[in-house]
């Protein structure tokens, strides 16, 4: 199932809506990345397979590039994102 975006781009203040779109973009990549895999692990073609999970890759890729931006545009967001990482390493005792 694809993702609804969870909010509405007409009704954002003008210096939030890079950073609203953003975050509707890397849903939308991570919705891909999610299908693509899905289909790969669905086919027993090994070529299909073998293009779906490339595919997927690349989608993994640009929403790297898309966190990239919002954590340049997003100091909370950057500062959320080392905490949580910090949270995980406490609670699972690995970095």
């Amino acid at each position: 199932m694809l993702s609804k975006i969870p909010i509405d781009i007409g009704k954002i203040k003008k210096d939030d809506l890079d950073k609203e779109i953003l975050r509707a973009a890397i849903i939308g990549e991570l919705d891909a990345i999610n299908l693509y895999e899905e289909f790969a692990n669905m086919t027993e073609n090994i070529d299909l397979k073998s293009v779906l999970m490339d595919i997927a890759g690349e989608e993994k890729t640009h929403v790297g590039e898309l966190q990239t931006m919002l954590l340049r545009m997003d100091n909370e967001q950057e500062i959320e994102l080392v905490k949580g990482k910090k949270e995980v390493e406490e609670l699972t005792g690995k970095k």
